[in-house]
């Protein structure tokens, strides 16, 4: 039997559990005339919805893919062709996902969906790789790459020493972690901010970029196919690189349950944000002195996908934790703050592991793998309940073979990235299946030794009232 969740108070620490209804327990069954509810607020409006998408889907990934696909597809052409592939899949996922967040509408996005529709065990594995790998590796990724640009106005005639870079990218998860944890209308409205920064530094960089077009500058695009043979083994890798740009529309789906009225907003979010969707070198030519500009309006972007990814994916640890696949302080929101705390706090220390013993490239495959496999399976969930599930309440149906072609080509590429680098996305592989015999150890096993019990509520209460 799947452990069920417990609802407990623990009042030392100034945190309640949640419950699915949001409701708080009393003794007897009954709640007191002076109990409130603690609940995750709706304090996602249409404008904090779009910013978290557009504030995660724009970050580094634009300033580190395009290396990744030149360099598995050999010619300007072809990586243009999977840079539109992607574009064209990462709409369709959208879109997916707005018909599973407006049917299903709780929190915890893929997870919910694939507890929902193939239950406990593949969602307890999903929420497994997304503790141990997805998350972690990707805020890595894109802390390195804030630190990195943070830092390169005051490198400009040599390189940037690589503990530097490291050290700052600390402190900028540090700052992330607080403030998801202090507030969300904090967090949501600094969201709001960065966004309208990312966009600046988009205009400063298409603007010029389409000036150079219209005053004949093509010659980049002569030949563009000329160069070595793609290989079939090097798409999934440019595959994993060009959806790692878009990466961003699915993580509204994480925080359903704080979206003001979600069956309308949630499609109105998604739309809006997934429509709008190098560097130095083309900084220094075009823009002289101002050039400085552009690595800090860079740096700001990447903080802004570091802040909207921590804001979303803690609420999928908050939603696995109600659930009973996560251990049960996960699921406690902070009574004033309305934040779920320890979710957020749980993040650090695994980021910081990845952060400084993990390279960027390789880190990408490793998470890519997990990432897109379950993302594949929710959305080929979708599929499933129609047919299961035909009078579901629907406010918004995509056409099905927008899901099909989504769920194939991630299950396809995800399959092939095997034999393209096997070592990186093997212990991918590895780590997504020990989420089966862990499944059995920690929620089918109820006869547990008594020293684990002990100690496991020795560390949880120490955990909450330190």
């Amino acid at each position: 039997m799947v452990r069920k969740p417990v609802v407990a108070t623990i009042s030392s620490g100034g945190y309640l559990q949640g419950s699915v209804n949001g409701k708080l327990p009393a003794l007897g069954g009954k709640e007191s005339p002076g109990q409130e509810k603690v609940v995750l607020k709706k304090k996602i409006t249409l404008l904090r919805g779009i910013s978290i998408i557009i504030g995660t889907i724009i970050g580094a990934g634009i300033f580190i893919s395009p290396k990744g696909v030149l360099q598995n597809t050999g010619s300007v052409g072809m990586s243009l062709m999977i840079w539109t592939v992607c574009g064209v899949l990462s709409l369709f996922g959208a879109l997916s996902y707005a018909e599973l967040g407006t049917s299903i509408k709780k929190s915890g996005g893929h997870y919910t969906y694939i507890l929902e529709v193939f239950g406990p065990l593949p969602a307890f594995v999903r929420v497994w790789v997304e503790l141990l790998i997805i998350r972690p590796a990707a805020t890595a990724v894109i802390s390195l790459a804030f630190g990195r640009y943070i830092l390169e106005p005051f490198f400009i005639q040599c390189e940037i020493p690589e503990l530097a870079i490291k050290l700052i990218t600390a402190v900028g998860i540090t700052v992330v972690m607080v403030l998801n944890s202090m507030s969300v209308s904090w967090s949501a409205r600094i969201q709001i901010f960065l966004t309208f920064c990312k966009l600046t530094a988009i205009l400063i960089i298409i603007v010029p970029g389409v000036m150079q077009l219209i005053k004949g500058q093509t010659q980049h695009f002569k030949d563009a196919f000329s160069g070595r043979d793609a290989s079939i083994m090097g798409l999934p890798l440019a595959f994993y690189y060009g959806m790692y740009a878009y990466a961003g529309w699915f993580y509204l789906n994480f925080v359903t349950e704080e979206v003001e009225n979600p069956e309308k907003k949630i499609i109105k979010h998604t739309c809006i944000s997934t429509l709008k969707e190098s560097h130095r070198t083309f900084s220094e030519r075009l823009l002289g002195n101002f050039s400085l500009a552009v690595p800090i309006f860079v740096a700001l972007s990447c903080f802004g996908s570091m802040n909207g990814g921590v804001f979303a994916v803690s609420r999928l640890f908050y939603v696995a934790s109600r659930e009973g696949h996560l251990p049960e302080i996960l699921s406690m929101i902070h009574v004033r703050k309305h934040t779920p705390l320890p979710a957020v706090i749980v993040l650090h220390p695994l980021t910081m592991i990845m952060l400084f013993s993990g390279d960027l490239y390789s880190l990408l495959n490793f998470l890519s793998f997990a990432r897109w496999l379950f993302i594949g399976l929710a959305v080929a969930g979708l599929i499933y309940l129609r047919y299961k599930r035909p009078d579901m309440h629907r406010p918004f149906k995509v056409p099905l073979f927008i899901p099909a072609l989504f769920s194939f080509t991630c299950l396809f590429m995800v399959a092939l990235s095997l034999y393209s680098d096997p070592f990186s996305t093997g212990i991918g592989f590895i780590i997504t299946l020990t989420g089966v015999p862990a499944y059995y150890l920690f929620i089918i096993w109820d006869k547990k030794p008594k020293w684990f019990r002990r100690m496991s509520g020795k560390t949880v209460t120490h955990f909450v009232t330190s």
